[in-house]
């Protein structure tokens, strides 16, 4: 007989762990409600040690596989010949070995969500978790067309967002490179001809500080970048560790006009994955769990978590999420209503459409912004050393005349 591993709470919302040997999760969650336990999470303990790495596959791939998998269910061909013939029609390496072990585990016994859970990197949370509420619920394919949307809905929302930062990007990247050839290369050339005004101690200002910074970036410009590259082990190994990736999350929030765009976004994919697990049936604990993941920074995660123990002690979910000030206000105002009409699941799908358009309309407008402001510092950057050359050319040509 297995054993499963759990997490619950007592009546009065203390948090307990433990193990049951038991057929099925499902007599687990028995045993445990007979025992006045509610419970939080329930998993294989056998099953948990063996999980596969390997690389990941891109969101309309994966929403691609979905979907065609919920069509082939939806007319009748049984699952395992519907994933047989999604691998065999398959062209990516990862997706296609991982099918084969889902398949080999059902073939002994296992559920597709059991499955999905033993490849966390192909098949996320959300899908193992909406996979076995609609086989347990006989809607499997509903829950899988789902989850195709929703991804591949994630999947458009990220590429959009990437694309309106790249031009910005490369033109940052552009300008200072041509920046630094002035400077490297351009400006030097001018040092000899101004030795003479140097030495009257008539060389402008401007000019004398162009010149020295120059001579600097050719003579330490090893040691430069020497620094850059030790600077950039060192933030990217502090960024690795927890500490530092709650420094990361917790900066982001706070970027001026950036700020409030990954804010906006972390909570419309938390609304989005929430309240799609609960149209599928998943119970709403396990749902924030998953959810609150799913919103990518931990600052918001935190918040979510301390709702979630609200929850099990019968509050609503909308106090605490307002009370943490990172979510706006509309957002937790459409959740109490919802609360209160027992909507949530809806609501919540809602406001996250209404919040990612709002928040990609502000994206476009200030990439809008960004783009001229850019140019113009560039251009000053680029005038400021044309002067700074032209300045003392202009006074030689006056001593002369």
């Amino acid at each position: 007989m297995p054993t499963f591993e759990y997490v619950a709470r007592e009546m009065s919302g203390e948090k307990v762990t433990g193990s049951l040997s038991a057929n099925t999760e499902r007599d687990v969650l028995n045993t445990l409600t007979a025992k006045s336990l509610f419970p939080i999470s329930v998993s294989s303990a056998e099953k948990k040690q063996i999980t596969f790495g390997g690389r990941r596959v891109g969101g309309t791939r994966i929403s691609s596989f979905y979907e065609q998998l919920a069509s082939l269910i939806k007319n009748g061909v049984p699952l395992l010949r519907s994933l047989n013939i999604l691998k065999d029609q398959s062209s990516i390496p990862a997706l296609k070995k991982a099918l084969d072990d889902v398949i080999t585990r059902i073939e002994d016994g296992d559920t597709l969500s059991e499955g999905f859970a033993r490849h966390p990197k192909i098949f996320n949370e959300m899908a193992v978790n909406m996979s076995r509420a609609g086989a347990e619920g006989g809607f499997l394919e509903e829950a899988l067309d789902r989850v195709a949307t929703f991804t591949e809905q994630q999947s458009e929302l990220k590429q959009r967002t990437m694309g309106a930062l790249i031009y910005p990007a490369v033109l940052a990247t552009i300008g200072s490179i041509i920046v630094v050839v002035l400077l490297v290369f351009f400006v030097p050339e001018f040092g000899s001809l101004f030795d003479q005004l140097r030495a009257k101690g008539e060389l402008p200002k401007a000019t004398d500080m162009l010149l020295a910074f120059s001579g600097s970036l050719r003579s330490y410009w090893l040691y430069i970048l020497l620094f850059l590259a030790i600077l950039f082990a060192v933030a990217k190994v502090q960024l690795a560790s927890d500490k530092g990736k709650w420094f990361a999350d917790a900066m982001r929030l706070k970027l001026p006009l950036l700020g409030v765009i990954f804010r906006n976004l972390a909570v419309a994919r938390f609304c989005r994955v929430l309240g799609t697990l609960l149209k599928n049936g998943v119970p709403i604990l396990k749902a924030l769990e998953i959810s609150r993941e799913a919103a990518g920074n931990r600052v918001l995660s935190k918040a979510i978590a301390e709702a979630s123990e609200n929850i099990t002690s019968g509050e609503s979910l909308s106090e605490p999420l307002s009370a943490s000030g990172h979510f706006p206000r509309n957002i937790t105002e459409m959740i109490n209503v919802a609360e209160e009409s027992n909507t949530l699941d809806t609501v919540l799908i809602n406001a996250a459409e209404g919040l990612e358009k709002q928040t990609l309309r502000r994206l476009d407008l200030m990439v809008k912004l960004v783009e001229p402001l850019m140019l113009l510092v560039m251009a000053a950057i680029v005038l400021f050393v044309v002067v700074a050359l032209l300045m003392p050319v202009i006074k030689m040509g006056q001593v002369m005349g």
